[in-house]
């Protein structure tokens, strides 16, 4: 049997007819086959009590879909939008739109059995595919599930329109044309669950929410095992795991090792401060800080010390200390006691990745919450892993000062660039002074638009594709996607810094697209980031000042062995 094959011979369909859970007749999509295979693989090795799955697990069938777009006559009007990334008008068309009559009652049920937040989660055709994922590119919405009857109803079919709009929107119409996928042959299922988690008064959220890997490609450190796997947790809802927010990793080999650094600065730096959760009396998601909540957090979650601390003066101090003795007081999520208290959560995870991985004949991965209290661990998804393309050693020449453009010491993995005739720069000190993150972000995607068949280097301070915009440039993946190296320059006075975690959807992105990834710390010992090369050297702009395009000829080179990656500029002279 070929790799992945006994995955995609699986049939998903019985587990959601037996329980009627199926809606329409059509196919089920890539999330909730792997939810389905998960429960058969849960079963057949007696786990079914040790690992939940929700309560509920209703399928829309692609053929719903199919009404839903013969019903509007939107097959017309979407090939119409076909040449155009226009987004807002996309979602405008399918939100004036109305579902097929043979919802009614399935909804109704629904509604009848689901009395938490609800979950509206893409199940594409295309998603979750063995060798391509599609992470990230379709939509997930949350229902409050909260208010009369018809507000309820409303807000599920609100839902459900906007996954439906998702499967057109421009960072997966991007995708599927760089990955040589035929426009409009595609047809969504919806999936749409029980959000697990908790009341706590109007909020709802599980304590802990993760995403957990059985291989690791991106290492920080030669001494992590690739084969044992990396999970990256976070308080509240789990979107933030899997954004490039802040959220803690944990490497499986050693669940104690940061990669971040082990000082209390770097560790902060990295940590979360703010969580998500669904406000059922506004009826919406929302997010808070810590700070405004910490009270209450403690109050409500008596395993509160294992994860959260205060950081005042430097130093970490138990988070019960009273902190008016403090200078400035600051409550952070660091994970800290999190191994030492939990350890079943992390001896559970290794045993699901390895026998998911053995079962499913593929490297995985899956999402899960987790309540600390009583040690309840909740699958909620489950699917193949892309794979990244180890390309072997690679030597790292000696260069001089004046020819190396950049140069980081963390998250390499091996890969070369070579011949390279573009860099995109975002400039560091422009970038942030106006909040017009999102023009700057356009005007990248024009470049990216321009450069169409290049393999271009893109480099720029902080995160690429953060959720927030003073973490780094909000790009979609339709505004990088031609670029064949990003770079992510940590700069400190600017509280900005690369992400030195694999297993964010972005992440996923780069190794599907085969996108070599360098962080860069400006200032610290084996690293360079040559702003003199940047000023010295002609650039034009193009719609936005912070960015600039160079031409020449460079290459990238990254040696995951000796954990060093460089971009040399390989211009002749008088070019």
């Amino acid at each position: 049997m070929n790799y992945g094959d006994f995955y995609r011979s699986f049939d998903p369909v019985p587990f959601y007819e037996e329980r009627g859970w199926l809606i329409g007749d059509g196919r089920i999509g890539g999330k909730s086959k792997g939810l389905s295979f998960a429960h058969h693989i849960l079963e057949k090795n007696g786990l079914l009590e040790d690992v939940h799955l929700p309560k509920y697990s209703f399928v829309i069938t692609t053929s719903v879909f199919d009404e839903f777009m013969e019903y509007n006559n939107l097959w017309e009007r979407l090939m119409n939008l076909r040449a155009h990334s226009d987004a807002p008008e996309l979602y405008k068309i399918c939100a004036a739109a109305h579902l097929p009559p043979s919802l009614d009652e399935p909804l109704e049920k629904i509604l009848d059995l689901i009395e938490d937040p609800i979950s509206v989660r893409s199940s594409s055709t295309l998603e979750d595919d063995v060798n391509l994922s599609f992470a990230g590119k379709y939509a997930t919405r949350f229902s409050s599930n909260a208010g009369t009857r018809g507000e309820r109803r409303a807000e599920l079919e609100s839902a459900i329109k906007t996954v439906y709009a998702s499967t057109y929107n421009p960072a997966a119409r991007e995708y599927k044309r760089k990955h040589g996928i035929q426009w409009g042959g595609e047809r969504m299922a919806v999936l749409i669950q029980p959000i697990e988690g908790r009341r706590y008064g109007n909020m709802f959220y599980p304590e802990l929410a993760g995403a957990a890997f059985s291989k690791v490609f991106r290492r920080p450190s030669p001494r992590i095992r690739k084969e044992d796997g990396v999970v990256r947790i976070c308080f509240g809802l789990g979107t933030r795991t899997v954004d490039r927010a802040y959220a803690r990793t944990f490497y499986l080999t050693n669940p104690n090792l940061r990669p971040e650094g082990t000082k209390p600065h770097e560790i902060v730096t990295h940590s979360q401060e703010h969580y998500d959760y669904v406000d059922t009396e506004h009826r919406k998601f929302t997010s808070q800080h810590i700070a405004v909540t910490i009270k209450d957090i403690l109050k409500k979650h008596k395993m509160a010390p294992t994860y959260l601390q205060w950081f005042d003066d430097n130093a970490f101090h138990w988070i019960h200390t009273d902190p008016s003795n403090m200078n400035v007081p600051r409550p952070v999520f660091t994970f800290s006691e999190l191994p030492g208290r939990c350890p079943k959560l992390f001896t559970r995870l290794k045993k699901l990745l390895s026998l998911f991985e053995k079962e499913l004949q593929l490297p995985v991965d899956m999402e899960f919450a987790y309540e600390v209290s009583d040690d309840r661990f909740t699958l909620v998804q489950l699917r193949p892993l892309s794979v990244y393309d180890d390309k072997g050693r690679v030597e790292i020449p000696d260069t001089p000062r004046e020819k190396t453009i950049l140069r980081g010491d963390r998250m390499v993995a091996n890969g070369r660039l070579e011949g390279v005739r573009h860099i995109v720069f975002v400039d560091p000190e422009i970038y942030g002074k106006q909040a017009d993150f999102a023009d700057v972000a356009r005007a990248v995607g024009e470049i990216n638009d321009r450069l169409d068949g290049e393999r271009y280097i893109l480099v720029g301070p902080g995160r690429w594709g953060s959720s927030n915009p003073l973490l780094g440039v909000p790009v979609r993946y339709n505004e990088l996607s031609n670029s064949g190296c990003l770079v992510e320059l940590g700069i400190p006075q600017k509280g900005m810094a690369p992400e030195l975690s694999y297993g964010t959807h972005f992440f996923l992105d780069l190794d599907g697209d085969n996108i070599l990834y360098l962080p860069v710390f400006d200032g610290e010992k084996n690293n360079i980031y040559n702003r003199e090369w940047f000023e010295s050297h002609p650039w034009q702009t193009i719609s936005h000042p912070a960015v600039r395009h160079y031409e020449g000829c460079f290459d990238v080179l990254l040696d995951g062995d000796s954990e060093t990656g460089i971009v040399i500029d390989k211009t002749p002279e008088g070019k």
